[in-house]
């Protein structure tokens, strides 16, 4: 019987001592409840506040998470010290130190892309909308998160990309400014007026509507002496999202061939010349035709 009164007896050790800490645990309970409320009124109000300003929508979140997570931290804290009276806040803080430096290591790419995130939020060179390329990706950026960001590619396909990715390499913005410059090259036979040439080319660039003449102006220089042609490198501006870039380009080439069409200068196919050390036989294959036939 000995075993059974050792038995009952710390039951009624344990019974006792969650009796006594019955009124520590609501309160508990009662602070957990109220760090809750007070977390969701701390980020309504946070909302409101930054309702009015002209801040991206990711970095009004990441101002209400922050809030959040400060609340329940000192709610949890305060909750901690009541129900166990033994804890200070300074070992609560030293705890979450060393347990801090773990968690880094162990999710040490999670808070990488995490801070790198919150780096981006407060760029303004890459907005949502913009048109970027990084690392081989290329496309519209359609949402920035805290850890990631989706860049939806021309062809419909959505990447999801890291933000340490985007924080660490060169990212190019292509519609940082409403306008780009575009380039394409044309040549002309070798025996062609370069000057009349250079005229007719600039004359059907500046024709299309799609090329920016107010204060961009259209640029042609004669830029080598190619294999059959001299080729001419021809600059104008455009608007500056993908589908502006195409368009303009199509609509550029088509103006310029049927330019130079119509004043004559032709656009050379690349001749060759082939050389021989020495000379070759000739064989006259329609006499030879002529003969098997009469046969």
């Amino acid at each position: 019987m000995e075993p059974v009164s050792i038995l009952f007896t710390q039951l009624r050790e344990i019974a006792r001592g969650t009796i006594e800490i019955l009124p520590q645990l609501a309160v508990s309970l009662f602070v957990v409840l109220l760090t809750w409320g007070i977390s969701k009124l701390a980020q309504s109000i946070i909302r409101k506040v930054l309702s009015s300003t002209g801040m991206r929508q990711s970095l009004k979140e990441l101002f209400q998470l922050l809030t959040a997570i400060f609340v329940w931290v000192v709610g949890l804290m305060i909750a901690a010290v009541i129900l166990f009276p033994g804890l200070t806040p300074a070992s609560i803080l030293a705890g979450l130190g060393i347990g801090s430096v773990a968690i880094g290591f162990a999710f040490k790419d999670v808070f990488e892309n995490f801070l790198a995130g919150i780096i981006i939020l407060f760029r303004r060179e890459m907005r949502i909308g913009d048109h970027v390329e990084c690392e081989g990706i290329e496309g519209k950026v359609t949402h920035i998160a805290i850890r990631e960001s989706h860049i939806r590619q021309t062809d419909g396909q959505l990447v999801i990309v890291p933000n340490s990715i985007l924080f660490k390499n060169p990212v190019v913005v292509r519609t940082d400014q409403d306008q780009r410059r575009v380039t394409v090259i044309c040549g002309v036979a070798y025996d062609v007026d370069i000057d009349k040439a250079r005229g007719v080319i600039e004359d059907a660039v500046k024709s299309c509507d799609t090329v920016i003449t107010d204060d961009k102006p259209v640029q042609i220089f004669a830029q080598e002496f190619g294999s059959s042609s001299i080729n001419f490198e021809v600059t104008w501006w455009t608007g500056s999202e993908p589908v502006d870039i195409r368009r303009s380009r199509d609509q550029v080439v088509a103006g310029v061939k049927r330019a130079l069409d119509d004043a004559g200068i032709e656009i050379p196919f690349p001749y060759r010349t082939l050389t021989f050390k020495e000379p070759l036989p000739l064989e006259d294959r329609c006499s030879d035709a002529q003969d098997i036939a009469a046969e």
